[in-house]
């Protein structure tokens, strides 16, 4: 893992809840909780997250406006509960969801029935294509490194 550990959390995840991580090369990067009822196919449950391009040397609450959607440094991921109770997210507090801080409309490109099919954060499929696309599936701790190192130019983690 390139994401080093901060505090683990098993506390319910909210709409709003900001979250840091820290990245291997130094300031912390941030993001939060946008929708806690996410469905995958018949999966219902699944958090959706946004992670944002501001990053910071101190662990504390980031201004409102580097947590807007034009600040995206990654399309919207669904994601499991695992890298909370991991501390690789960490919750630092929760602001209610503003103008500009949610996609209007959210996508994701399903892999796993064909290439050119894509839904909602609700299931529905969608006419067209709609960006910045994510992708339909379920992810987690490790996954979410990979996107992270990707975006930040880090080489990925070498498998366990």
């Amino acid at each position: 893992m390139n994401l080093k550990p901060l505090k683990p959390s098993r506390k319910r995840l909210r709409i709003g809840d900001v979250f840091a991580m820290l990245p291997p090369d130094g300031p912390y990067l941030f993001g939060r909780v946008i929708d806690t009822e996410a469905k995958i196919v018949s999966m219902t449950g699944v958090i959706m997250i946004y992670i944002f391009e501001h990053r910071s040397p101190v662990l504390e609450m980031p201004d409102r406006a580097k947590l807007r959607v034009e600040n995206l440094l990654l399309p919207p991921i669904l994601i499991n509960r695992l890298p909370w109770s991991r501390g690789y997210l960490e919750t630092i507090g929760n602001m209610p969801l503003g103008p500009g801080e949610r996609l209007t409309q959210h996508c994701f490109l399903n892999y796993a029935y064909t290439r050119d099919r894509h839904f909602d954060e609700l299931g529905n499929e969608l006419r067209r294509p709609v960006e910045p696309i994510g992708e339909l599936l379920l992810n987690s701790f490790r996954t979410l490194d990979n996107y992270i190192s990707d975006a930040l130019g880090i080489p990925r983690a070498p498998d366990d």
